[in-house]
């Protein structure tokens, strides 16, 4: 056993994974030297690891260079505030969650939703109703919000006191929140926005608008995920006033008293590159990828996701007519590497990475690449080349299809869980019990059960599917599931 594992191990990793095409946004410090303040950062970093002394400021009380950099952060964003968050989007969704809601109150929220928004729903001791999801056939993933039942469910929940919306998914595609907002703000609602993915979105006319653009009250965006920022490093926009004072009260609760410049230097930059590259570098962005996504559609075997895709997928996935379109838009700054049936996501990124390419995320069926204006031509060119020497027959694999089901029924709050006492039972013998265990499959991770929810026939039989199906699944061990006495 080496003597510094994880330093080893990772210098390791970073020799044989010389390629980014997942996060940080950075790419592997690319997005640093592009520029002389970015270079000058980088150069002097372990410098910049100071704490609150005079003339630094203070994440707490903010009264100097943090409040300047937190005040271009807003007017760039076009918040009422805006903060910097060092303990990550889970943070965000958190100060979200308990400022904008309080104990007791029914809020409406999407079924594929991060573990944080569960998490947070817990601690609070709210009341959620959950919103269903459309599976998309060919993706064989969670597209987007069914309006349809949105549309049901809110109006069966006029007492609600907010809805929470993820914007965009994993894929990068994007529910109609234009829509979503416009109906809550008719029962006095309040929209909370899990914007992780979409710190980018607005800066170009080809990307999709900005969820705080749009008049969601509060918005979390992941600084790291698509921008040239440290990881754990993120933001949140408040674009309700009435709730500042209350988000400031969470801000402090959830934040480290011990921020770490480095990270805080790390997202002023991101914003100050955003702002006065970003319009050019994400339309050229979007240009390269589009030329690569043409190369990789012209060979055998894949097919990367387009704007164009997205009529089909929402008339695929609808059964009335005239209904509204579920899928809005989509992040063109990364690929969806949709494969036939016959072959698998997984096992292409596993032949990716042994090439030295780092992809995001895969499936059974997709495998997904996200891009910045930091990755270089040749690695695009490394992409289309071992796209195109790829054996496929390698990728052969009897795919596992989606299953759409009936969200299940609360039998008891999910904070309530935590104080049940809980036993263990073989998956055959879980039906008519109450979970007392989130159950997610991994990938796509949208829960089958939440814990409080009934395990019903139809749900035990999806849970054993899936137990046989994919490689990790979160609630379930040795075909056993922890359910309330």
């Amino acid at each position: 056993m080496p003597e510094l594992p994880l330093l080893d191990g990772i210098l390791k990793y970073i020799r044989e994974n010389n390629i980014s095409f997942c996060m940080p946004g950075h790419k592997n410090g690319k997005g640093f030297y592009n520029t002389s303040i970015g270079r000058e950062f980088a150069d002097n970093i372990l410098k910049f690891d100071i704490t609150e002394v005079n003339g630094v400021d203070n994440l707490h009380n903010q009264k100097g260079i943090i409040l300047d950099a937190s005040e271009r952060l807003r007017d760039f964003y076009g918040s009422k505030k805006s903060y910097f968050l060092v303990n990550g989007s889970t943070s965000g969704n958190m100060i979200m969650l308990f400022s904008s809601f309080n104990e007791g109150d029914k809020i409406l929220v999407e079924r594929n939703c991060h573990n944080s928004i569960l998490n947070a729903i817990i601690m609070r001791k709210l009341n959620p109703v959950y919103l269903k999801n459309i599976i998309s056939k060919r993706l064989n993933a969670p597209a987007a919000i069914n309006l349809e039942h949105f549309l049901q469910v809110i109006r069966k929940n006029t007492d609600a006191k907010g809805v929470v919306i993820t914007y965009p998914n994993y894929y990068g595609l994007c529910s109609n929140l234009k829509f979503i907002i416009k109906e809550a703000k008719k029962y006095n609602m309040k929209v909370l926005v899990d914007c992780a993915h979409g710190a980018h979105f607005g800066v170009h006319p080809d990307l999709p608008e900005s969820a705080v653009k749009l008049g969601a009250d509060m918005v979390v965006t992941s600084a790291h995920k698509t921008l040239c920022s440290l990881t754990q490093s993120a933001y949140l926009h408040v674009n309700n006033e009435r709730d500042i004072d209350k988000v400031d009260f969470y801000f402090d609760a959830f934040s480290s008293t011990s921020p770490s410049y480095i990270s805080l230097c790390s997202m002023d930059y991101a914003r100050f590159y955003l702002e006065k590259y970003g319009h050019r570098d994400y339309g050229e962005l979007i240009r390269r990828n589009q030329y690569y996504r043409n190369k990789v559609n012209s060979m055998e075997g894949f097919s990367v996701i387009g704007r164009e895709d997205i009529s089909k997928f929402n008339s695929e996935c609808v059964k009335e007519k005239n209904i509204l379109p579920g899928i809005w838009n989509i992040d063109l700054t990364r690929y969806i590497i949709n494969l036939d049936k016959d072959h698998s996501g997984n096992l292409l990124s596993n032949y990716l990475r042994k090439t030295g390419i780092q992809c995001e995320m895969s499936d059974s069926s997709n495998v997904i690449l996200i891009f910045s204006p930091f990755n270089q031509e040749e690695e695009y060119e490394k992409l289309c080349h071992e796209l195109k020497n790829c054996n496929l027959k390698q990728l052969k694999y009897k795919r596992m299809d989606l299953m759409e089901y009936e969200i299940p029924e609360i039998r008891i709050l999910p904070y309530e869980v935590l104080n049940a006492e809980k036993q263990m039972v073989d998956l055959k013998n879980c039906i008519n019990r109450i979970s007392g265990v989130n159950v997610i499959p991994y990938p796509p991770g949208v829960p089958i059960v939440l814990a409080g929810e009934l395990i019903n026939k139809d749900v035990a039989k999806i849970i054993e599917y899936y137990a046989k199906s994919v490689p990790d699944l979160i609630g379930v061990k040795d075909n056993k599931i922890k359910v309330l006495k």
